[in-house]
């Protein structure tokens, strides 16, 4: 049995640029595998699961709505992970008297919100559309104050 002896010889020129070729691809590969990795949500799904994994800063938030020079405001109480209250403050009596639906139009989103912890898919009857967007753009305004 004969071995040969093979001897190769580096140079730590060729070495020390391989080593910086060899890092500079792992690092692309890495960079791309962050960015366009199977745990990577897109499209409408991605962008309806971001908005679900949203997180909110913990506090009461405010938007106001004007009718008939009658200012009053829809607060939105959220805690970490969810809207947890949903009312109407500043409400005169007046304002109460000329809008009737009000309330109730109020009362119903706060369910669905409450249920569903989105503002997609909100129905709301004929009879107070009108009343129930105003009131769902305003709910909307002071969660988005909440946002993180």
């Amino acid at each position: 049995m004969s071995s040969k002896t093979k001897i190769v010889v580096l140079h730590r020129k060729e070495v020390a640029l391989a080593a910086v070729f060899l890092a500079a691809a792992l690092g692309i590969l890495l960079l791309l595998l962050a960015m366009f990795g199977p745990w990577k949500k897109s499209g409408a799904d991605g962008d309806a699961a971001l908005a679900q994994d949203a997180a909110y800063i913990p506090g009461v938030y405010t938007s106001s709505i004007e009718l008939n020079s009658n200012t009053f405001d829809v607060q939105v109480t959220v805690d970490q992970n969810k809207i947890t209250d949903i009312s109407l403050v500043n409400l005169s009596e007046s304002t109460t008297a000329m809008y009737p639906l009000m309330e109730p139009a109020l009362e119903d989103l706060a369910s669905q919100i409450y249920s569903s912890q989105s503002f997609d898919n909100i129905t709301y009857s004929d009879d107070n559309k009108y009343t129930s967007m105003l009131l769902l753009d305003a709910i909307e305004t002071a969660a988005e104050k909440a946002r993180r």
